[in-house]
């Protein structure tokens, strides 16, 4: 098989936040989107970032990954999400993304 062969557009693939304390706190599972193949300069940033001593790294990263279902940043215009919801959607994409 052929490398070109493989090469595709991205797609976007639906997660869920489903952990327990944030049906408990919102009432629901919540959902974003993010597409399943990251250029490699994202993928670089996500590999190199080191939470414990630049949280502003991931943060950054994760701005650019989460989105709506129409591929647009959840995390714009000065749009932030609660820490307990960032921390869920930053293990969702690692999880995701790092399979």
């Amino acid at each position: 098989m052929k490398l070109s062969e493989l090469a595709q557009e991205p797609k976007l693939i639906k997660l869920i936040v489903d952990h327990e304390s944030v049906k408990e706190k919102y009432g629901e599972e919540l959902e974003f989107w993010v597409y399943d193949r990251q250029p490699i300069n994202t993928f670089a940033k996500m590999a190199s970032a080191d939470p414990k001593e630049n949280f502003d790294e991931i943060a950054e990263v994760m701005s650019d990954l989460i989105l709506d279902e129409n591929g647009n940043k959840v995390l714009a215009d000065g749009k932030i999400l609660p820490m307990d919801l960032m921390t869920h959607c930053i293990t969702k994409v690692s999880e995701t993304l790092g399979k």
